[in-house]
């Protein structure tokens, strides 16, 4: 009698971009996935032919050696992969999905995690900078559920209220205000209670000054997550993890990389546990709780 070779961990890697993210590959070997297929310039109306492929290969008994994960720089766009994936199933016939365009994902989860190394969220005032981008929302979301006073803050009021709005429709009793950056004083006016700051902004701006930033008297936790200079908070460097400045807990982009690379490894190997878990920012930043 002939054994059955076990099967292999296979992830199916939809990329929206033209060509898959090679960093994306190379965590999902390391995390112990054997065999990578990787897709770019994948788009909404091509989710179902690649998913099915995924689910009809294998019986239902086996499709947790199977997982899709979902990637490129656009998020929107890989938020509509997502949705596409999510209606290709029926009954037992599903495999497990991950979202993590651009690290939106695991990034907010890492700096949130971090965050409450050194402070109690809930009640808690914490100001999100570049509140607006796809990781900067993703901070908002997390920090919401964890029920913390969340200042929304971006150069321009009406997106800032336009995530406070997209938010509390998910989250009926998130505490957000929208807070509009574009002068010294109101950025004072944005982070001048805060007792946690995460600076989520373009690379190369610098959101909080290193002046503003001491003179915060209620901060605990300073966290930026651009690496690319000039910081996004001034005075803390991207390698700073936990480091103290002016009395300050800080870390910098690459301070909290090693949490999210952590976070993104976990989720990886969650995917494979069975074959119904659907991976969005909530569900991976439960996860990095245990890590």
């Amino acid at each position: 009698m002939v054994e059955e070779m076990p099967l292999a961990k296979i992830l199916v890697c939809l990329d929206t971009d033209s060509q898959p993210s090679v960093f994306d590959g190379v965590v999902a070997v390391d995390a112990g996935v054997e065999h990578v297929f990787r897709h770019g310039s994948v788009t909404a109306g091509a989710v179902r032919d690649l998913v099915y492929g995924a689910m009809f290969t294998r019986g239902p008994a086996d499709l947790k050696n199977t997982a899709v994960f979902i990637g490129g720089s656009d998020v929107d766009a890989g938020e509509a992969l997502l949705e596409k994936a999510k209606k290709c199933f029926f009954g037992p016939m599903r495999v497990s999905l991950m979202l993590d365009s651009n690290g939106a994902n695991t990034t907010a989860a890492a700096a949130v995690l971090s965050a409450k190394k050194h402070s109690p969220l809930q009640g808690t005032h914490a100001t999100v900078l570049g509140a607006t981008g796809a990781v900067g929302r993703r901070v908002v979301r997390l920090l919401a559920r964890e029920g913390a006073i969340v200042k929304v803050a971006s150069r321009q009021a009406a997106r800032a209220q336009e995530v406070c709005d997209g938010i509390c429709k998910t989250i009926s009793d998130a505490n957000l205000i929208a807070c509009e950056t574009q002068s010294e004083k109101s950025v004072r006016a944005a982070v001048d209670d805060a007792v946690a700051i995460i600076a989520a902004g373009a690379p190369g701006v610098e959101l909080l000054p290193d002046a503003v930033r001491r003179d915060c008297k209620q901060l605990k936790v300073a966290i930026d997550l651009n690496a690319v200079p000039p910081g996004g908070i001034g005075g803390i460097a991207p390698h700073d993890k936990a480091t103290e400045h002016d009395g300050q807990t800080c870390y910098g982009a690459i301070g909290v990389g090693g949490l999210k690379m952590k976070v993104h490894k976990a989720a990886i190997r969650r995917l494979f546990e069975s074959n119904d878990a659907v991976l969005d920012a909530e569900e991976i930043y439960e996860l990095g709780k245990s890590i």
